[in-house]
Parts: structure tokens; sequence; C-alpha cells
């Protein structure tokens, strides 16, 4: 005999149905954390994924860009862009690398954005300075002033780069590709796209300070970051959320510079005049594009105080907080509004783009 059941029955049944479908979609998030050392700095991640194997796929993917594009873009190692220094010397016409060209290409048009303040073709100069090691230089004096002269008269630029399809030369045989103030960028928006591609859906990458994200917290709340401050070991000067696809980036003269004479030399060299950058202690940007942050928090580092709100209008760039050599601080009106927990040691006056 066939038993039929009640609608009591069916309902229950049903309901125990919904229930379990909506625990299995509902599972929470765990957090996975770890660090990578690249790129002459720490990259830490934070994965926030309810699968584990995805997890565990996601931090190789990781590791493995990460240790690829650490030899493909370094211009001191060999490696296809150490290829590439080689052959510009010539200033004849070669092929260039598909693992760097992209970047060549993406990084000759944000110099042209920031009227060359940005400029990837000064590796001579800083190899001069000695920054082209990893761990910056030790125990180093300034450069004899001849040598920057020299360097200076021949005023190496991306403009000197010509790009046929995947061809490419030099007409100027002094340019040298260091592509280090924006290669971190370029790299943190292809793994991004690599671990979406996966499948993983919230992530933040912190290299040195430096922030994408996608996502969220596994909380719900936006990823929340602080930004360092320059002269204040372990300080900040400000917190932030950052919203989803955003790159949040600074520059500043603190991580790698030498100290001669009771004067500190920063990395970040400005190409007018040959020596570092001396106007600001630090510049933060936020924008969509990781390898756009990059490069523009250098080249506002370059402009300093008089000349960052042209050069940040020129690159397209919203939302800025720059401390000056003085301690001063300054910021967009845009980004004002995204600043938390503001050191109480920092007045910020407001700036408005031209």
């Amino acid at each position: 005999m066939i038993r039929i059941p009640s609608r009591s029955h069916i309902a229950l049944f049903l309901l125990l149905v919904v229930v379990l479908l909506v625990s299995a979609c509902s599972k929470k998030p765990q957090l996975y954390r770890g660090s990578v050392f690249t790129f002459g700095t720490i990259v830490d991640y934070s994965i926030a994924s309810p699968d584990p194997a995805l997890a565990k796929r996601a931090i190789e993917a990781i590791q493995q860009d990460l240790d690829y594009m650490h030899v493909a873009f370094h211009a001191w190692h060999p490696g296809p862009l150490g290829r590439v220094n080689q052959l510009l010397k010539t200033t004849a016409f070669f092929t260039a690398n598909p693992s760097v060209l992209p970047l060549i290409k993406e990084s000759r048009q944000l110099s042209i954005l920031s009227q060359g303040l940005f400029n990837p073709a000064i590796g001579n100069l800083i190899r001069a300075w000695g920054f082209q090691r990893d761990l910056g230089p030790a125990g180093m004096a300034p450069p004899d002033a001849s040598v920057i002269q020299s360097w200076l008269a021949k005023k190496p630029g991306m403009t000197d780069i010509i790009i046929k399809n995947i061809q490419m030369r030099s007409t100027n045989p002094a340019v040298r590709l260091d592509l280090g103030a924006v290669a971190k960028g370029y790299a943190m928006e292809r793994i991004i796209q690599h671990l979406q591609d996966l499948g993983i859906k919230n992530v933040i990458l912190n290299a040195g300070g430096d922030i994408k994200a996608i996502g969220h917290h596994p909380d719900g709340r936006p990823w929340y970051v602080g930004i360092t401050h320059p002269r204040q070991k372990g300080a900040v000067l400000a917190g932030l959320d950052v919203m989803p696809g955003e790159s949040v980036f600074t520059s500043g003269d603190y991580e790698r510079f030498f100290m001669y004479k009771g004067k500190r030399y920063n990395h970040i060299i400005d190409p007018r005049t040959g020596y570092p950058a001396s106007h600001t202690q630090s510049v933060t940007v936020i924008t969509p594009s990781a390898t756009l942050a990059d490069a523009a928090s250098t080249a506002l580092f370059v402009a300093g105080p008089a000349q960052w709100p042209a050069i940040a209008k020129a690159m397209h760039i919203d939302y800025v907080l720059l401390v000056d050599a003085h301690g001063n601080a300054e910021a967009t009106p845009a980004m004002l509004k995204r600043l938390k927990q503001i050191n109480p040691t920092l007045k910020i006056r407001s700036r408005s783009l031209p």
C-alpha cells in the first residue's frame, strides 16, 4: 500500500530542504593570511573565502605570479627587462619580450601624463645614486656633481622610446629602464585579475603599504588600512576604508634612503635636477588602477607642494594626501572626506585641483 504524506509532512520536508540549502550557501568565509618577500618589500595578503581548497590555489597563484614578475621586471638582474636595457643602448629596433612590453607601453603613457616627473628611463641615474640594490645603498656618499650633470645633458626620457607593434628602440642610448616606480602596481593588478579568474571575490594585497583590494572583509565591512606616518615609526597619519577595486599607494622618503653628513637622500629622484626630491615626505593617492596609483604617487612626490595639484589633475587623480618636508599636510577635498582617525598631531589643509 502506498502511503501519501500529509500536508504537514510535506511542509516540514520543504522547510528542511530550504534550511539545508541556505546553510550550504551561507557558509561563512574564512580569512587566510600570509606574506611573500619580493620587489624589495614584504607583500602581505588576506583572502576571504569559504573554500579552503580555493584559498590554497589562490595563495599558490600569488607566490607564482610574484616570483615570475620579480624576475621579468627586475632592471638589474638577468631577465627580460635586463635584455631590453642591453638592446636599448644600440638604438636599433628589436623584438621586445611580451612579458615586459605591455608594462613599458603603459609606463610611457603615464610618463607623458605626468609631464615627465614619472620617468622610468632614469636607470643610469638610479645606479649612480646606488639605489639599484634591492635593499638600497649602504655607506654611500652622493655621486659627484659632474656625474649628475653628464646625465642631465643627455636627458633620457620615455618619449625617446619608439614602439611599433612588438618592435621597439630608443633614440637615446642613455635610456636605461628601471620600472621600480610602477612594476609593483602593475604586478598587483595582474595578480588580482588572476585571483578573480580563479573565483576569488574578496582579497586585499599590501605591498609595503601599497594596497589593492577587491570585495570586503569576511564580516562584511570594507577593508580598512592605515597610512604610514613618514616620521613617527609605527604610527599612522590616518585610516581609510578601501572600496572594492580601489588602489591606495604611498610614495615616501622613509623606507629607502641614506644619511650623509646629516642630510637624508631618498630613492625618489627628480629627473629635472638629478637629485632626490626633497620637498616632500610622503604622498598617498587613491585610484582604481594600481599601475596608475604607483606611477602617480611618485610623480606627485617629485612635483612637491608647488606643483602636485596640476600633476594630479593631468593624471586624473582625485584623492591625494601630501605631507611636505616640514610636516605640513594638505589633501584634496575628496580625500579629506575619506580619511578616518586622523593623527592628532596632523593638521590637514584642504587644497582643490585647478
